[in-house]
């Protein structure tokens, strides 16, 4: 059996603990609860992996999230205020018995993503797809009414 470990997991980790509670708005942490058998469960143990990718020739910004295990019904998106926040629930559990023991492994937790969007973007404009565990948000990067408009001078 083989072990990756990859070291900046854990710097991140680290990083992300040292400095939530001093510059990011309560919204965005991450909390995770203990297993229902008594076991504690490492804060910010689940934190979705997030790609922005921006499309210059259809002008769009495309939000990409991993969301392992998840289904479309444990995640929930909302554009309140020029802000788009996803959050959902993560719970898994694994069972094995072999050889005259059993091992069960249950995790669950909370997790809180949240984006700004450009100004003047209507929810509307927002488009959300999840499929095989990565979630798909697309939103326009300007506005029509955003573009700039170049003035003659006489």
């Amino acid at each position: 059996m083989r072990f990756y470990y990859d070291p900046f997991t854990e710097f991140n980790r680290l990083f992300d603990d040292a400095f939530t509670a001093r510059f990011r708005p309560s919204t965005t942490t991450t909390e995770v609860g203990g297993a229902s058998n008594g076991a504690v469960a490492c804060a910010g143990s689940f934190r979705p992996r997030m790609d922005l990718h921006e499309a210059k020739d259809s002008n769009t910004v495309t939000a990409t999230f991993e969301l392992p295990g998840m289904k479309s019904e444990d995640v929930t998106i909302d554009v309140h205020q020029g802000r788009l926040t996803v959050f959902g629930n993560a719970s898994s559990s694994h069972s094995q018995e072999e050889a005259g023991y059993a091992v069960r492994e249950r995790h669950y937790g909370k997790f809180t993503r949240t984006l700004q969007l450009p100004i003047g973007t209507k929810p509307e404009d927002v488009k959300a797809k999840m499929e095989n565990g990565v979630l798909i948000v697309t939103f326009p990067k300007v506005n029509a009414e955003q573009q700039p408009h170049r003035i003659a001078i006489q």
